[in-house]
């Protein structure tokens, strides 16, 4: 976390010695130890909490996601069924309109 090494500790023990006392140096450093405990915990509480509504955020999206996905996939079902459906009338009418001109040509013939 912090980049201190043996000779800043060795000062920064050496200026809480003078500034607070001798008696009062190991409450002190135990209410720090406390006080740095009870930081962490609260930052990976923090973390988890995040971390946690992060996988129900992508998990929603996720949901929502598939489901458009299978919708597209119904609507175009249903499109290939009404192209089908018009293949099979045009080719239907194209049939109609071949025999009706066959017919037309045989009268003119008669």
């Amino acid at each position: 976390m912090f980049d201190i090494g043996m000779p800043e500790m060795v000062v920064i023990f050496i200026v809480a010695l003078l500034a607070v006392g001798p008696k009062k140096l190991p409450e002190l450093a135990k209410a720090l130890g406390k006080g740095i405990g009870e930081l962490k915990k609260s930052l990976q509480d923090v973390k988890d909490t995040v971390q946690e509504e992060f996988k129900e955020s992508t998990s929603e999206i996720r949901d929502a996601v598939s489901e458009v996905k299978k919708q597209i996939e119904k609507e175009s079902e249903v499109v290939d069924d009404v192209k089908k459906q018009i293949e099979r009338e045009a080719e239907d009418t194209s049939k109609s309109i071949n025999k009706s001109v066959e017919d037309v040509q045989e009268q003119i013939k008669k």
